[in-house]
């Protein structure tokens, strides 16, 4: 059992990096880099999602690190009916676990926006319409606002896993 214990944080606490700092790292750095470089920053997302799968090893990685981590909750609230649960580091726990799954929504979200705003790039012939700019100023101010909450809900879920074995009730 416990090497069982020992896979899962692993891959929950490598997974739960690469998920996490690569949406920080997008949010914050990388895609308004994208959004002042016009045509060289949709040359270079075109390459990172499309030649380097970078949406999907985001998903893959949070995907990996909620299921972990489900797991690992179940597994120290004996099946949601310990005690525990109602300790300090059981609600810090669940208050981390809350706000993953914010995030890994949000990250759904932002994947949804994403594929629209390369279905609505595809339809370009030469210089985009007033109406295909309105729209992809739509989906990136879309895009912004879901990545500014994934991001939040993630620094929150990052702060409580890391802090609540600390906490007393």
């Amino acid at each position: 059992m416990t090497y069982w214990i020992w896979l899962l944080r692993i891959v929950h606490i490598v997974g739960g990096v690469f998920w996490v700092g690569g949406t920080l790292m997008m949010t914050f750095f990388i895609g308004p880099t994208i959004g002042a470089t016009a045509e060289a920053g949709q040359k270079f997302v075109g390459h990172l999602m499309n030649n380097l799968k970078f949406s999907n090893r985001m998903s893959i990685a949070a995907g990996l690190t909620v299921t972990a981590g489900a797991l690992l909750y179940w597994h120290d609230s004996a099946g949601f009916t310990s005690p525990w649960l109602h300790s300090g580091a059981g609600l810090g726990f669940t208050i981390g676990a809350i706000s993953a799954i914010v995030g890994f929504v949000f990250g759904v979200m932002i994947g949804r926006v994403t594929t629209n705003m390369a279905k609505l790039g595809a339809q370009f012939q030469g210089p985009p319409t007033p109406e295909q700019m309105a729209q992809m100023q739509t989906l990136r101010k879309q895009q912004a606002t879901y990545s500014t909450i994934a991001a939040v809900a993630l620094i929150i879920a990052v702060t409580f896993m890391a802090i609540a074995r600390y906490f007393v009730l």
